[in-house]
């Protein structure tokens, strides 16, 4: 049996994942690796080299061995750290994230060498990313919460180890390499704008709408009042409130929606890319974030915008490719698994949900069909064609199918993450995420306006109020069901 060139590079693409992934789990020892290897050279020698078969179990097996080793030196290069722990060690490096300030406290990731720490200290004097520091106090490993898997979560950014409140932290000459330098240039003066973007929607919406408005834009959920974040917990729209592939693909569909009045298909495509960097850069363009992005450009191609040859091959492409810079994302970044599950779910289950729906409207064309009536009125818009006024006529109904479909697909890893799975879920899902895209875009545009002329952010802001406010309320009415 011949295999298509496609079909051998989805197997190749597969092996090498799930080579990552048992890793994740199991300690594959450097005498298992070489076993394989051995068992690998055996099929070869046994089969010959002008058998198909044996030549492509031999190269899904050898990828299979790269995706163990690749996971291996990563895994090996943030374990060595842990000897140093219980121990009061002191060292020099830089601040290598945003300062997370809560209350009177603040998180930063320090980088030291090839090491980087979680550091909790006091939220004063105030720090910023690439501060250069020398931090005095005692290794710790991380604890997990009773609802919260700690340890995984830091493990992903190669996080082994933290720092409660040293002893010792002061500022330093530190010289830096010129790569870091530049890292620190360039991402100090992405943070300034994100801070600014945020303070402008603080002063164009008012709470807890903004808060709202900061949590599905930037992921910031600090300002959100303890009873709204309950409220999201119960009815299963916690998950709105990160940043995902899911996120972001939306704002593209939204924008999406409204060039294509006035621009061609394949420009209004392109103009929705440029504004989905911008709103990485605003966000902090931390690599959750990044990762978050290209899922999402990913998803806007996989739903037609681009001109995908194979969908799932270009999917597991990017896919590996993320694994392969951070092995640890794979298994450890629930946002990660999150936005692929999006993924395959508007891959997969959407167009079936579509042709579904379709088949209902030939018996209830007033209620679903939305393709007739398009037809009908492409005569009297010369401007637009065809396909625009079909776009543009099924949005919405698009828009909540691929919502569904979505949930369906992350549904499973919900349950299985947070334990639990709330009946009102879905409804709430499908009737606040149909309005998510137009918030997002509220928001963002109110952001940009504020920062530009505080009075145009406010005017473009009480739209944004006014979406948020449903959403809010259907929550907390949802909630108490």
């Amino acid at each position: 049996m011949d295999f298509h060139k496609s079909q051998i590079f989805f197997y190749l693409l597969s092996s090498f994942l799930l080579g990552v992934f048992l890793a994740s789990f199991f300690n594959f020892s450097q005498s298992v690796i070489y076993i394989l290897l051995i068992v690998n050279v055996g099929i070869v020698a046994l089969f010959g080299l002008k058998n198909r078969w044996s030549l492509l179990i031999a190269f899904i097996l050898i990828v299979f061995v790269g995706g163990v080793a690749r996971f291996n030196y990563s895994n090996l290069s943030i374990e060595n750290q842990t000897d140093l722990v219980g121990q009061e060690v002191s060292f020099n490096g830089y601040i290598d994230s945003e300062p997370d300030i809560d209350g009177n406290r603040t998180r930063f990731v320090f980088k030291t060498g090839d090491e980087r720490i979680l550091v909790t200290t006091n939220a004063f004097p105030r720090l910023e990313f690439g501060d250069r520091l020398s931090i005095k106090g005692e290794l710790e490993l991380p604890e997990n919460f009773t609802d919260f898997d700690h340890v995984t979560y830091l493990k992903k950014d190669g996080i082994r180890m933290i720092i409660f409140y040293p002893k010792e932290i002061k500022k330093t000459d530190l010289n830096l390499s010129r790569s870091i330098q530049f890292k620190v240039m360039i991402y100090h003066n992405i943070f300034t704008l994100k801070n600014k973007f945020q303070n402008a929607i603080n002063l164009s919406i008012p709470e807890p709408n903004a808060a709202f408005i900061n949590g599905i834009l930037l992921g910031t959920r600090q300002n959100i009042p303890d009873d709204l974040k309950n409220a999201f917990s119960k009815t299963g729209t916690t998950h709105i409130l990160a940043i995902s592939g899911y996120n972001i693909m939306i704002i593209s569909e939204a924008i999406l929606l409204g060039l294509v009045w006035f621009f061609r298909r394949r420009v209004a495509f392109w103009i929705s890319v440029a504004v989905i960097i911008l709103f990485v850069i605003l966000t902090g363009a931390s690599a959750s974030v990044i990762r978050a992005a290209v899922m999402g450009l990913l998803l806007s191609f996989a739903h037609g915008y681009g001109r995908l040859y194979d969908q799932k091959n270009s999917i597991i492409l990017a896919g590996a490719a993320m694994v392969w810079f951070n092995p640890m994302v794979l298994v450890f970044d629930i946002g990660f698994q999150l936005s692929f599950a999006a993924v395959l779910g508007l891959i997969y289950i959407f167009p079936w949900l579509d042709y579904k729906l379709y088949q209902v409207s030939k018996f209830v064309p007033i209620l679903f069909s939305t393709r007739s009536k398009l037809q009908n009125r492409g005569s009297s818009i010369s401007q637009l064609n065809q396909n625009d006024l079909r776009e543009i006529g099924s949005g919405l109904k698009e828009l909540i199918l691929m919502t569904l479909s979505a949930q369906v697909a992350v549904a499973p890893l919900l349950i299985y993450y947070f334990g639990n799975f709330s009946l009102i879920s879905l409804p709430t899902n499908i009737l606040i995420l149909s309005f998510l895209p137009y918030a997002m875009l509220a928001g963002f545009i109110a952001g940009l306006a504020g920062m530009i002329f505080s009075p145009l952010g406010q005017l473009v802001g009480y739209i944004a109020w006014a979406i948020t406010s449903y959403q809010i309320w259907v929550v907390e009415y949802f909630s108490l069901l």
